[in-house]
């Protein structure tokens, strides 16, 4: 989908990259993308990570690297008196290029080269008290302590998030209307909204408007909208005690029927098989 630039070097000062620990009532929705590589550390918070063409649950401990223009954003769930809390860490091809060109940054650069697609990486301590000790830190001990947590994760295993290299077409037009038409799906995934609706969001036609989408995204609207709706009863039969009828009809699925073909279509298995595994 089409994503707004980030102007990162405006914000980073006088800094050679950018750092920073923040705090927030909950993620907001804001897909974009930028030149510089970006690393972010979830200490607090839950919802939903979005990059490229990937859609998933996400919480606290989520470590990703993501490539140079690959577009994302985490979308949170607001909950009562808990702060959301993040570390992100932006770098550009310009700054570290120089380092890559040693022998002994081989790893480095493999990895780097693989986060086109976005890549996940299991926490430990030693790695999360490294990044959350680099926002605290200043002068070149900086620089030393980026290149110490980029060596310790390119010899960790990774997954990777988006199914494909996701290439992003820039156009003002088009960042608008398909974040207006995300921001509205996210917003009302779980009750009936119908193509037209969408469509109507941004003045398009409905045939003209799958056509848009599908460019945009990579995934038609109806699969699209069905990969939040499971992600999201994914959720709920993790960490709910309500039934998956009940779940069903609260993720905006009109019969139990469709859902649980939808379900076995997403993840390979029926929705009481998924509870079973999450309780075991």
């Amino acid at each position: 989908m089409k994503a707004k630039l980030e102007d990162i070097p405006s914000e980073k000062g006088t800094s050679s990259f950018y750092a920073y620990r923040f705090q927030v009532p909950f993620f907001e929705f804001k897909w974009h993308y930028h030149p510089e590589f970006e690393l972010t550390y979830i200490v607090k918070g839950s919802g939903y990570r979005i990059v490229g063409d990937s859609y998933e649950y996400f919480s606290a401990g989520d470590l990703v690297l993501l490539g140079s223009n690959l577009p994302h954003t985490w979308s949170g769930i607001l909950e009562d008196d808990v702060y959301s809390e993040a570390v992100v860490i932006q770098f550009s091809k310009e700054f570290i290029s120089s380092f890559l060109e040693l022998k002994e940054s081989v790893l480095i650069k493999n990895m780097l080269e693989t986060s086109v697609r976005g890549i996940s990486f299991e926490t430990n301590e030693v790695i999360v008290s490294k990044i959350i000790g680099l926002t605290e830190s200043s002068g070149v001990d900086r620089i030393l302590k980026l290149i110490t947590i980029l060596d310790d994760l390119s010899k960790q295993q990774a997954t990777f998030i988006a199914s494909n290299t996701f290439h992003n077409v820039v156009s003002k037009k088009n960042e608008m209307r398909i974040n207006k038409v995300c921001q509205f799906i996210q917003s009302n995934f779980n009750n009936k909204i119908s193509l037209s609706e969408v469509a109507n969001l941004i003045y398009l036609t409905e045939s003209n408007f799958c056509k848009f989408f599908k460019k945009a995204t990579g995934k038609t609207y109806s699969d699209y909208l069905n990969e939040i709706r499971i992600n999201e009863a994914c959720r709920l039969l993790a960490q709910s005690e309500k039934t998956i009828s009940q779940i069903s009809f609260e993720c905006g699925f009109e019969t139990l029927s469709y859902f649980n073909r939808v379900f076995l279509n997403k993840k390979g298995m029926t929705p009481s098989v998924f509870k079973k595994e999450k309780l075991i």
